[in-house]
């Protein structure tokens, strides 16, 4: 047999990323949401991969204590958690161990399939999904607190870029977040990043696509290559702002470093339109930091305060008393499960006295057992000797009877006699 031949052009694997500190999420829902808040769930699960759990696993009995402790040894740090009640749905983003939690109102929002359905020439979305989400935050250079919370919190959700170790083929979608300060809401669009060379004719863009281009109306092969003439309506040059010179070699064809391409953005889905209602403390608990609709004064927060340090302390004096019930009830059970031992013990010492005296007694018993049988044989005996002995009657021995043969039944009234054969 002929020997195997090894391949010498190997496909270029990725490396190794060092995924230490990298922010990780739980997305998930709570409560009866629908069929299509369950879809928009895995959409988002598909915006936050890779460091998000695809096939997390959420029943009915689930509650989120359960969540926060598998989080822990996961290293999860966020929650987006969707709910739905009668008048729309709602959106939380929760920051482990310690919070915040901001809840925001969905006014609008489309699905991924709807926004893929209405592309013209919508894109793969095998490979895109390998490699993390760049975060844009555009709209949110206003000075009030919750909205530097707000843009923190989404800068965070998304693995940070490092401009010097960056490698551009990995730049695949980006996120971005529009905040529009007049209405305060916050647009959310998730787009595919693709890099396109400039400067470069229909033809030679056709021979980049592995296209057969049609030479049979030309007469030199440079009247295809230098062919603007040829160009369409639609195929003019992309705009100056988008062209770019770049720094790497990027994935694509013609796509070489410190050449001219062209960033095009094609929409991936899902579509969210987001209203901001409240900042909470912890995690879905604690003080509410921020209110959309009701505004309180210092006073007022500082009863508030006050309350809840109350409320904490009696919660904290009944769970002492709790425990001490707790330690008093346990320590009464062991004090009762010794004294249960040591009657036990004591009684199977007086059944072992018992036993031995029980014994001896029988020992005797069977004594006068046997001297009362030995006397009642003598005088038995006595009786016997005493009685006259009776004579042997002598009978005669019996001739056996022959079998009588087998006959027929006569009738006749009353008895069946047989009828013996002659």
């Amino acid at each position: 047999m002929g020997k195997q031949r090894k391949k010498k052009n190997l496909p270029a694997q990725d490396e190794v990323q060092d995924t230490t500190g990298v922010p990780r999420s739980f997305v998930f829902h709570r409560g009866v949401v629908g069929k299509t808040v369950v879809n928009l769930v895995n959409d988002i699960k598909h915006v936050m991969q890779p460091f998000t759990a695809l096939n997390l696993k959420v029943t009915k009995n689930n509650v989120l204590k359960d969540f926060v402790h598998v989080a822990g040894p996961y290293g999860v740090t966020h929650f987006i958690i969707l709910s739905k009640t009668e008048k729309a749905p709602y959106l939380k983003i929760c920051r482990l161990p310690r919070g915040p939690t901001l809840t925001f109102k969905v006014n609008e929002y489309s699905l991924m399939k709807d926004v893929i359905s209405i592309l013209k020439r919508p894109k793969s979305l095998d490979q895109q999904f390998k490699h993390p989400s760049l975060a844009v935050l555009n709209g949110f250079s206003n000075e009030e607190a919750h909205t530097k919370l707000m843009s923190t919190v989404f800068q965070n959700m998304f693995p940070p870029l490092k401009v010097q170790k960056v490698k551009l083929s990995n730049i695949r979608r980006c996120s971005v977040f529009d905040y529009d300060s007049s209405t305060g809401l916050v647009e959310f669009r998730h787009f595919h990043i693709e890099a396109k060379p400039t400067g470069l004719s229909r033809g030679v863009k056709k021979l980049l696509k592995n296209k057969i281009p049609n030479l049979g109306k030309l007469e030199d092969i440079s009247d295809f290559m230098a062919g603007g003439a040829y160009l369409s309506e639609s195929e003019g040059e992309e705009p100056a702002e988008s062209q770019v010179t770049l720094p790497q070699a990027v994935r694509g064809r013609g796509n070489m470093k410190s050449s001219q391409s062209a960033i095009r953005l094609t929409e991936m889905g899902p579509r969210l339109q987001l209203m901001l209602l409240k900042i909470e403390e912890g995690v879905c608990e604690g003080e509410v930091m921020y209110h959309k609709y009701e505004s309180k004064t210092k006073k007022e927060m500082k009863e508030l305060k006050a309350r809840k340090v109350k409320a904490k302390e009696e919660k904290d004096k009944r769970r002492q008393e709790q425990e001490g019930n707790v330690a008093r009830k346990q320590q009464a059970k062991e004090d009762h499960k010794e004294r249960s031992l040591a009657g036990m013990k004591r009684k199977m010492e007086e059944s072992g006295e018992t036993q031995e005296g029980s014994s001896e007694t029988v020992e005797e018993n069977e004594k006068q057992d046997t001297s009362m049988s030995e006397t009642e044989e003598e005088e038995q005996e006595e009786v016997e000797l005493t009685k006259p002995k009776k004579k042997k009657r002598n009978i005669p021995p019996q001739p056996k009877s022959k079998a009588k043969p087998a006959g027929k039944f006569s009738k006749t009234k009353g008895k069946k006699h047989l009828k013996h054969k002659k």
